[in-house]
Formats: structure tokens, sequence, C-alpha cells
């Protein structure tokens, strides 16, 4: 972790995603390389949620997507990195750093009251089709990794107990 001291409203979202973020990677940590391909729900029909490996590379993908779209909605013209499953948490590690590292850089300059829009012009519509100002987005970004990081604690319970060391 960098700064979680920044100022302002926007250095309070980012001390927040940052915080999130380690959090994840404390959860995601103890997970060995072995068990990222272990397929934790054959049922699924949701293809993000299939295997660790599969959780992973779409919980990055997610969160260039998200500093993307806020990116883009301040002028930009660029597209997010290609979703990525790698073979080590290592190389997860490194993309999570780098997606908020790229976040941080897409925030630089920017006001603290750009975070709110009432002007549905000046607002992200996402890819499931929501309206959202960057604040809003940014606190999805937030809860994103919050729901994957309970999703992947009971996948370590449940389905990967006698792989993943137990912390307790």
């Amino acid at each position: 972790m960098t700064k979680l001291n920044r100022k302002g409203a926007v250095g309070a979202l980012l001390d927040v995603y940052e915080q999130t973020l380690e959090d994840f990677r404390a959860v995601i940590g103890e997970i060995p390389d072995e068990a990222l391909t272990i397929v934790v729900d054959p049922h699924t029909t949701d293809e993000n949620c299939r295997s660790v490996q599969r959780i992973l590379a779409h919980v990055v993908h997610a969160g260039y997507g998200y500093a993307t779209s806020i990116h883009n909605q301040r002028g930009a013209h660029v597209s997010r990195p290609e979703k990525t499953c790698h073979t080590t948490l290592r190389a997860y590690q490194e993309e999570l750093t780098d997606m908020f590292a790229y976040t941080v850089r897409v925030f630089e300059g920017l006001p603290d009251h750009a975070l709110r829009q009432v002007e549905e012009a000046q607002k992200i519509r996402t890819g499931w089709k929501q309206t959202y100002d960057i604040e809003q987005l940014t606190e999805h970004a937030i809860v994103h990794l919050l729901r994957h990081g309970r999703q992947l604690e009971r996948i370590k319970r449940d389905q990967l107990a006698g792989v993943v060391p137990r912390t307790t």
C-alpha cells in the first residue's frame, strides 16, 4: 500500500479503494497456484465464476474497465486490456497492482466536484446498461472487490479446504 492519506474526496475514494484491494489481496494471498484452475462451480452459466483463475481474471478485467470508462468519460479514447488467465497467483497480484496504478493515473488532476454529476450527459453508461457518475462507478468497483473477496473466502472454505492452508 502506498498512500492511505490522500487529500479531498477523490483521495478518500482512492484510499478506500486501495484498502479494499489490500483486503482482497489478503484473501487470495494463500491460494496456491495449483488451485487456480480447479473447477469450483461446474454448474454455473457464468464463465467468470467457474474457477479461481476465471474469477481473478474477471476482477482484474473489470477493474480496468471501470477506470477506462472514467478515463474515456474525461475525454480519452482508449480500450481496456484484454482479459488474461494466468497460471500463477503472483501474475494476478502484479496485474492488480498495475490495475490500481492505472486507476490512480486516471484520477490524477480530477477535482473533487467532478465526482458527482447530475447531468445525464456527464454520466457513464456501463456495459450492463446502468448509468453512473464517477463516484458511483468507483463505489461499484470497490463493492465488486468486496463481493468477489467474499466469494473467494467461501470457495477457500468449502471447495479448497484441503488445498489452501488454514489461517485460524
